[in-house]
């Protein structure tokens, strides 16, 4: 892999076995996530809309409560124990929520993994990247951080297509249990990661991994208010937000209808993300940087909104899944390739 990686990439010598192990660990984070959330769908369809609703409540608290508590977490943890713990617990939660899905499912096995992952999915890119910049300094990060990015795009793909080829053979609790030795997976390219670098840094470079990151629980939040462009961005980011949410309904509700079995839905889910994923890899190589060097980033963010409009009209008009599923490899994948790196400019 690390050859493979040096042609890909502009990797200077001694950099290879880092950056494979970087790859490696991404890879393994995102492709555990994402094997596992098309049985949250499932675990959506089977609750009901009105209980998927008060859910979604809970995980906004959630993720209101929990941005202090990972502040104050990574403000006293060291740097270099923070993901393996982090990772340890979500396999460890994983595992448990399988033996509750066993056969008919526990009520509160599948509203608890409900909120739980929806939660996750808020932190793992910003833990991730967040130890990147710990490690590789400005210089590194601009020739190198593509090629790891790679591997979790390339995870986000790996990961439904693995639930949707095995489902129906280990059911919804052996992709948790994926999912789970998919975590554990990423602890061990973290500790990887940590012995590669750790040889080849300096000992003053060493140190600061001994030490929390420190800082303000809330400083992100006194950042966002003094900035009208990031202001801007949370406006643009919350109304798409709605707009999708209203999506994701009308989705459990023509799954429900139209599959009766369980694994029959999480195989559906599973085949839209990594098709979604795909599209956007494909985007992203041929479309994404083309249109924005030819037309600006205004183009890129005002694509998605437009494509949403159309949807919606032909899925009012149509109301059937066939529509839907069109409409949401569409936008997903313009959402992924196009708004993302229009919102990153």
């Amino acid at each position: 892999m690390a050859r493979l990686l040096a042609r890909l990439a502009p990797i200077e010598p001694g950099e290879a076995r880092a950056v494979a192990a970087a790859f490696s660990l991404f890879f393994f984070m995102w492709a555990g996530y994402f094997s596992v959330r098309p049985v949250r769908e499932t675990v959506g369809t089977l609750l009901g809309a009105a209980e998927v609703a008060n859910l979604w409540m809970f995980t906004a608290i959630g993720a209101v409560l929990i941005v202090p508590l990972y502040g104050a977490v990574v403000a006293r943890l060291p740097r270099r124990s923070f993901l393996p713990w982090t990772y340890g617990i979500v396999a460890a939660v994983l595992v448990l929520v399988a033996i509750g899905l066993r056969g008919d499912m526990v009520p509160w096995a599948g509203r608890f993994f409900y909120v739980f992952i929806s939660v996750l999915n808020m932190f793992l890119i910003s833990m991730f990247w967040s130890f990147m910049l710990e490690l590789f300094d400005r210089g590194q990060a601009k020739r190198l951080f593509g090629a790891i990015a790679a591997g979790g795009s390339t995870g986000a793909l790996a990961g439904p297509l693995a639930s949707d080829m095995t489902v129906a053979y280990i059911g919804e609790s052996g992709v948790l249990l994926l999912g789970a030795a998919l975590f554990v997976g990423a602890i061990a390219c973290q500790r990887v990661l940590l012995r590669v670098w750790t040889g080849q840094a300096p000992p003053q470079e060493r140190a600061p991994l001994d030490r929390p990151l420190g800082g303000n629980p809330f400083a992100g939040f006194t950042l966002l208010a003094r900035s009208p462009y990031l202001l801007g961005i949370a406006l643009f980011v919350v109304l798409l937000s709605l707009v999708t949410t209203l999506l994701y309904f009308e989705q459990l509700r023509l799954v429900e209808s139209t599959f009766a079995e369980r694994a029959d839905r999480t195989r559906v889910f599973a085949r839209i993300d990594w098709i979604v994923q795909g599209l956007t890899l494909l985007s992203q190589i041929f479309l994404t940087g083309r249109i924005a060097t030819r037309f600006g980033v205004t183009v890129l963010l005002t694509l998605v909104p437009l494509i949403m409009i159309l949807g919606f009209v032909a899925l009012a008009a149509s109301g059937t899944f066939a529509v839907l599923a069109v409409l949401l490899l569409l936008l997903l994948g313009t959402g992924y390739a196009f708004a993302r790196p229009g919102r990153g400019k």
